[in-house]
């Protein structure tokens, strides 16, 4: 018996959740997976599927067999693939994650102009807003927005500035008035970004002219840790925030937003967020993640200027 080939076909069986689906997905007489699976659990010593006449299902140790068994596959997988991916030419699987709004403006646009320079690179794209276990979820490039200090076990690379504006609409603003400086924000509605505390968190907004930095705490009746439900508030007047440059850039350009305070330098706290990628340092010698991250470095600075 062909002991790789037997649990790459359990696996298969137990995802198609019978014999024959399993066999015609593997191109096999259904004769062969049969055999095959009797053959595997008779070296076992035990039953791994259940067998009806109108499904294949897996018994207990068959569902625990199975959860080893694809991390043992995964594994062999990758090591296969680290011995292609030393190469010059980029190839294989490359698993990225990236923050949702970011992915869906910033990335996105991008993907289809990278795939076609790397036909031999397959992506697999994460959305996700909480920063991902790199190792545990098989990640292999994280981009991320902040301050990379607290990535100081992986290897960073700066991938683009990402300023901040304060922005509001022309119809708060005639409601409520505009504030002539930032520390008028203190009197103003201001729409927060949920850093992990409630409603009552203080939270203060940093900013920076000239050398001089002052601190404005601010206080709102909304806050969220989505940036499209704070996008979408400040849109409809329901406040002032403090956005990324790329995501209201087009507003400000289009004048349904107004930049407010455009001499100073703002942030949600002190120090500069940027956009970067992320990575274990056993990918330091990947061309894949290399060819991501250099496509990145030009694409994502090319996006900011325009």
């Amino acid at each position: 018996m062909d002991k790789l080939l037997a649990l790459n076909t359990l696996l298969e069986v137990a995802d198609a959740g019978g014999f024959s689906k399993a066999a015609q997905r593997l191109g096999v007489a259904t004769s062969s997976v049969t055999r095959l699976m009797d053959s595997l659990e008779a070296s076992l010593g035990t039953a791994l599927l259940t067998r009806t006449p109108r499904k294949v299902s897996l018994t207990d140790a068959g569902i625990a067999y199975v959860e080893q068994v694809g991390k043992v596959l995964d594994d062999l997988a990758e090591a296969d693939e680290s011995v292609f991916d030393s190469g010059a030419s980029p190839v294989g699987s490359l698993r990225i994650s990236v923050p949702s709004t970011y992915s869906r403006l910033r990335l996105a646009p991008h993907l289809a102009a990278f795939l076609a320079a790397n036909p031999r690179l397959f992506l697999d794209v994460v959305v996700a807003d909480h920063f991902a276990d790199l190792a545990l979820d098989r990640i292999d490039i994280a981009i991320r927005i902040g301050r990379p200090d607290r990535d100081a076990n992986l290897i960073v690379r700066k991938l683009a500035d990402n300023p901040r504006y304060v922005v509001a609409s022309h119809a708060y603003l005639e409601r409520c008035g505009t504030p002539q400086n930032p520390q008028a924000l203190d009197s103003h509605e201001c729409l927060r970004v949920a850093y992990g505390g409630g409603y009552r968190s203080r939270q203060v907004w940093t900013f920076r002219r000239d050398g001089a930095e002052e601190r404005v705490e601010v206080r709102g009746h909304l806050l969220s840790n989505s940036l499209d439900m704070l996008y979408e508030a400040v849109l409809a007047g329901q406040g002032i925030a403090l956005l990324p440059e790329w995501l209201v850039s087009a507003e400000i350009r289009s004048g349904r937003l107004m930049h407010l305070f455009e001499n100073f330098v703002a942030s949600p706290h002190p120090g500069d967020a940027i956009v970067y990628a992320a990575y274990l340092p056993n990918r330091r010698h990947s061309s894949k993640v290399r060819a991501l991250v250099q496509f990145l470095e030009a694409r994502l600075n090319i996006a900011l200027e325009g």
